[in-house]
């Protein structure tokens, strides 16, 4: 057996972000750029949100020195960590990697920042730390593989984020490679997560993935400390890969280690839901353009799905078309597809629809369905295809690359008018544009302070748990 652990620890150890090349540079701003947006906004909107405060602070979370992006308090550094990650995935518009089946900047960009601010890390190793922890997370969910792991009831975002989360912190303290398998064995104590959240709309989606974060911080601080953890924590009898999966493929976690980037494979979310419906939103918004479609003129919708997509967003089919709150409209593939078709557009405000007539009058039309030309793409491409019937006239689109894909990217200035969409409620968007340019010159930066300065809103906003 390959000394797996051993190679990653190693290479998350060395990692230099000046010696990455230019397009991962880059687009690891942009992700950062992209989940600060969802933090701050989370903190303003998410129902789950007062609650996850008021828990923090009754533990005790709530007395320290970090900041939680959107908010003005302070925050201990686990606090930050927990808080920070829960809300990047509160809005469920957050990253996505397909092949992982997991949204990999939620646990590992937290852990980072905070890790930062309790060492005064400069923007380079902060940015070094986050490609390692979108490595880490990436290559161990592909190497289970993803799939087997969610057939099994786990949340990859979570088990797989957690050692994420150790690498990003890790590499923040500066952890040499034998403390760094040390974090990652400690961290293997801590990997959990259950989709058992899909069965009621549970809010412990997000507080699984903000926990990943926080665990991920413990085990780099304790690693750093001196503490032991268990040796082949990934390859090892009882190691991760083994007892969370039923054939992992351990080499998979490390083939072009260095040379090629997971982080090159992650995508960003135009619509706050699940991403196996982004591809269908785009067909309907597009669709309901081109033909001047009005809801009444739909007779009949079906969606066509990855069979792991039907899981998550079709089926069962008669709970996805009757949304209650908005976790289940996040993974309901008729709610999002109503909305394209009825407003030509999905965004965050299109939950205060859930019970809107014209909306609800859709949701019944829509079939989703296992299809076979959708399935043979997944996963290297997270397609959908949709078949409106109006006007006595089938009307099919297939939709093979959805916007924010790796290879149908949002440009910044998307990147930059979604963090404007999430942010300006919050912050202002003078405030609002002034963090988006400190995420994007954050290489250059001498510490995070002054970002996570510009992440507390100065004016009066409602927060949530306030």
């Amino acid at each position: 057996m390959a000394a797996i652990t051993a190679e990653i620890a190693a290479y998350c150890a060395g990692l230099d972000f000046a010696s990455l090349p230019a397009e991962v540079q880059e687009r690891t701003r942009f992700l950062v750029l992209d989940l600060v947006g969802n933090i701050v906004r989370g903190r303003h909107d998410a129902e789950s949100t007062p609650a996850l405060i008021a828990a923090s602070r009754a533990l005790g979370l709530a007395a320290g020195g970090s900041a939680v992006l959107g908010d003005s308090a302070r925050y201990t550094p686990a606090g930050a960590a927990f808080l920070n990650g829960a809300l990047a995935h509160s809005l469920d518009f957050d990253d996505t990697h397909a092949a992982g089946t997991l949204h990999p900047g939620a646990p590992v960009i937290p852990a980072a920042l905070a890790a930062a601010e309790m060492v005064g890390a400069d923007g380079r190793t902060v940015l070094s730390a986050i490609v390692a922890g979108y490595e880490v997370t990436c290559r161990l969910a592909v190497a289970l593989p993803g799939g087997d792991h969610y057939d099994r009831g786990y949340h990859p975002t979570a088990t797989c984020g957690a050692f994420g989360a150790a690498a990003a912190a890790g590499r923040v303290f500066g952890l040499d490679a034998a403390a760094m398998q040390d974090a990652f064995g400690i961290a293997l104590s801590q990997a959990a997560g259950s989709l058992q959240f899909l069965a009621n709309g549970a809010w412990t989606k997000r507080f699984q993935v903000g926990w990943s974060a926080m665990n991920g911080l413990a085990a780099a601080t304790l690693a750093r400390e001196g503490f032991r953890g268990a040796s082949e924590a990934f390859e090892g009898k009882a190691g991760f890969l083994r007892a969370y999966a039923p054939n992992p493929q351990p080499e998979r976690a490390v083939r072009g280690l260095g040379q090629e980037f997971e982080l090159m494979q992650t995508a960003v979310k135009p619509y706050p839901s699940c991403r196996y419906g982004h591809a269908c939103v785009d067909a309907a918004i597009a669709l309901r353009g081109e033909l001047g479609l009005k809801p009444e003129e739909v007779e009949s919708v079906t969606m066509g799905l990855p069979n792991k997509g039907m899981l998550l967003v079709g089926a069962p089919l008669a709970y996805k078309q009757n949304p209650q709150n908005v976790v289940d409209g996040q993974f309901s593939g008729p709610f999002v597809v109503s909305c394209g078709l009825a407003t030509g557009h999905m965004g965050w405000d299109s939950y205060a629809l859930l019970q809107d007539p014209t909306v609800r009058s859709l949701l019944p039309k829509i079939n989703c369905v296992e299809d076979p030309e959708v399935q043979a793409l997944f996963p290297d491409y997270m397609a959908g295809k949709l078949t409106v019937r109006a006007r006595g006239q089938d009307h099919v689109r297939l939709v093979k690359v959805a916007k924010g894909e790796p290879d149908n990217f949002l440009t910044e200035a998307e990147l930059r008018a979604k963090f404007h969409g999430l942010a300006d409620a919050v912050l202002g968007a003078e405030r609002a544009a002034q963090l988006a340019d400190a995420v994007i010159g954050l290489e250059k930066a001498a510490d995070v302070n002054g970002l996570m300065r510009l992440g507390a809103p100065m004016m009066a906003a409602r927060l949530a748990g306030e």
